[in-house]
């Protein structure tokens, strides 16, 4: 299977960090919540790779080490770092209700709950530091053609999810 990140039927968890001593481990970036839960998935691809494997993954100090199968150099996995980390999305947990995945929230409408004027659609999720924003793009029935980063603070910005009609009411001004 071609590992290509725009394939709905995988979902990024990680990412391959900086390398560790000289036989090809590497530290990998978690992107999971809770962090450990890396450690759970059995089949985990690499980014354009379907011919590599990861030999493993475990727990070093607070971090996580991990080492491709083939490659047992420093230099060889150079090309490698920053490459995305991917399972399926059927190796995901069940969530509980009213929890859900981020990346169910992508395409979903965002809604103006002041006004009823839809923003636009959720385009990607992004974190720069203090907290996750929904990035969201404009759609055909948008107020405007204008692109809104939308902090992910339930309560005070994002109202209510509402995965059945896959809308997102928030509190967030058009202007804004």
């Amino acid at each position: 299977m071609k590992v290509n990140k725009l394939d709905t039927n995988l979902v990024c968890v990680g990412s391959i960090g900086k390398s560790r001593g000289l036989v090809g481990e590497f530290f990998l970036n978690s992107f999971c919540d809770p962090q450990d839960n890396i450690l759970n998935y059995t089949t985990v691809l690499i980014e354009g790779h379907e011919d590599l494997q990861l030999a493993y993954i475990k727990k070093f100090n607070n971090k996580f080490l991990s080492k491709i199968r083939s490659i047992d150099n420093i230099d060889l996995l150079k090309g490698y770092t920053n490459l995305k980390l991917f399972i399926n999305k059927s190796e995901l947990p069940s969530l509980e209700k009213n929890d859900f995945y981020w990346h169910d929230l992508i395409g979903m409408r965002v809604i103006d709950c002041n006004n009823n004027d839809e923003l636009g659609e959720v385009a990607e999720i992004s974190n720069y530091g203090s907290n996750d924003l929904l990035e969201i793009s404009p759609s055909g029935s948008s107020v405007d053609s204008k692109k809104r980063q939308i902090p992910f603070v339930k309560k005070i910005f994002i109202i209510e999810i509402d995965p059945e009609n896959k809308k997102i009411l928030v509190d967030w001004p058009k202007d804004f």
